[in-house]
């Protein structure tokens, strides 16, 4: 009955052949209340959902060769060659990048050949990293595998922000 009523609502046209068609009485009154009661109820929880979008996954099966751009968050399982860039990157156990990270949030589990620039950055146990880092906040735990230099900066995103925005160039001089 739902589906039916989102058709007759999208389609105007298909709501009065059908209004007209039957004859049984008790079908139009029960159908009838349940499009306008689901019409005003339904848009409410939807919107109200569409704020936080979940993160993009990209599976242990597959293979990107070129960069990878969000504002969004992602997860990468499986293996990327080129830059990625994201509001939180999480690097599964079984990926591997090899390329710049640019993100507000870097958790790397798995294998990083690259640079990695990020706001706050978390090697795990498991992590593998084989480059320089830049960072605001780092946290590396006790397992960690990082060969590379350190380097705490108060804006690690700002050599990205400066390609794109004068704004940030003046901020920095």
């Amino acid at each position: 009955m739902f589906s039916k009523s989102k058709i007759s609502e999208t389609n105007e046209k298909s709501e009065q052949p059908r209004a007209a068609t039957p004859t049984v009485g008790s079908t139009n009154s029960a159908s009838a209340p349940a499009p306008s009661t689901s019409a005003s109820a339904a848009p409410s929880p939807t919107y109200s959902a569409k704020p936080k979008p979940s993160p993009s996954l990209l599976s242990s099966d597959l293979t990107i060769k070129g960069n990878v751009i969000t504002s969004g968050d992602i997860q990468v399982e499986g293996k990327v060659e080129g830059d990625v860039r994201a509001n939180l990157l999480t690097v599964g156990e079984s990926a591997e990048i090899h390329g710049e990270i640019v993100a507000d949030d870097v958790v790397v589990n798995g294998k990083v050949v690259g640079r990695v620039r990020g706001l706050k950055v978390r090697l795990t146990a498991s992590a593998r990293v084989e480059g320089d880092i830049v960072h605001k906040t780092i946290a590396i735990e006790s397992g960690a595998h990082f060969e590379g230099s350190v380097q705490r900066q108060e804006d690690p995103l700002g050599d990205s922000k400066n390609r794109s925005s004068p704004r940030a160039t003046s901020d920095a001089s």
